[in-house]
């Protein structure tokens, strides 16, 4: 997609059953009640939980719960509320209705289809949110984060439609490194395209004990011939949540990160390469609002081929470390 994070497309649908009446197992939803449901709104988001339309359908708070208020990295606070979509007939669940409300007042929607619903409604139900991300920047990681806070669920991949690894003939070898695009921290505090790093450049280096920070000179920058590298792709969150009586008000920052997945990462719980990083894990991050350097969950993974590319390494003169899109990650 053309947002990194539009790659979010790995997200989360519930199994869970209603707390008002008892329900069976989720059915599919249909196409024609997915472009239906859509057109359901609740007048008041406070007030209103239990909401019938068309005698055929029900919009049900999940689970009675308070809205999510999500302040990114924009200082921006959003409001995001889950309602289930159930069938009145059987009382079956076929979907979870997300309703988000911008800090203008402005109100977006998008109906997570249950994991069962045909591939023709999961298709339209990412264009939607992507159509949402395109206006509403970091839409769909905020999404995917209350949706992995709030339901039980089932992975659906969807990245490059389905399509298996070994069927793109990406290439995996020995090659420990990263796409061009990805930004180095400077040793003044700068950002630098990685392929622009110069022998000579200085840039940050990190302590991994002690946190500190320092300049180191770049002694080599290394060039991979142009392949088609498979890439894995983490998305690091450090989520800070308060609750109070309005609801779950969450400090939401991001950093996503690129690498062929044998190169080497230092997590709390040890050192791995990328490409064996489990979502939960922990890598420290430079909080850009703060100035400090903290540890960021791993929120998503994926993994795909990048396309035809040179991918390149720095060999730095000091330290273990090199800061890349703000992730801390081990020199080669």
């Amino acid at each position: 997609m053309r947002n990194l994070l539009s790659t979010l497309f790995i997200l989360f649908v519930t199994s869970t059953a209603f707390a008002q009446e008892k329900t069976v197992n989720p059915r599919p939803l249909t196409l024609a009640e997915y472009t239906k449901a859509k057109t359901y709104t609740i007048a008041n988001l406070d007030q209103d939980t239990y909401v019938k339309f068309d005698n055929a359908y029900v919009l049900d708070r999940y689970e009675g719960r308070k809205p999510y208020f999500i302040t990114g990295s924009d200082n921006l606070k959003k409001r995001i509320d889950l309602y289930k979509l159930v069938a009145k007939e059987g009382m079956q669940e076929i979907g979870t209705m997300v309703f988000y409300t911008s800090e203008t007042g402005k109100k977006y929607q998008a109906l997570v289809p249950d994991f069962t619903a045909d591939g023709k409604v999961w298709e339209q139900y990412f264009q939607d949110i992507d159509d949402i991300n395109k206006v509403e920047k970091n839409f769909i990681l905020k999404l995917s984060y209350v949706l992995s806070k709030e339901l039980s669920f089932q992975q659906y991949k969807v990245l490059n439609n389905g399509k298996d690894m070994k069927e793109e003939s990406a290439t995996y070898g020995n090659d420990i490194c990263f796409p061009g695009d990805e930004l180095v921290t400077m040793g003044n505090g700068s950002k630098k395209l990685l392929k622009d790093v110069k022998s000579g450049d200085e840039v940050i280096t990190i302590d991994p004990l002690t946190k500190k920070a320092t300049a180191t000179k770049v002694k080599e920058l290394t060039v991979h011939a142009a392949k088609n590298y498979a890439l894995t792709q983490l998305v690091l969150i450090s989520a800070k949540e308060n609750n109070t009586t309005t609801g779950t008000d969450v400090i939401l920052r991001a950093k996503v990160l690129k690498a062929t997945p044998n190169h080497p990462m230092l997590t709390r719980q040890g050192n791995f390469k990328i490409g064996e990083i489990s979502l939960g894990q922990q890598v420290l991050c430079l909080n850009d609002k703060t100035g400090k350097y903290e540890a960021y969950t791993v929120l998503q993974k994926t993994e795909q081929a990048g396309g035809v590319q040179n991918v390149y390494n720095i060999v730095a003169e000091k330290g273990s470390t090199i800061l890349m899109n703000g992730v801390m990650v081990m020199q080669k």
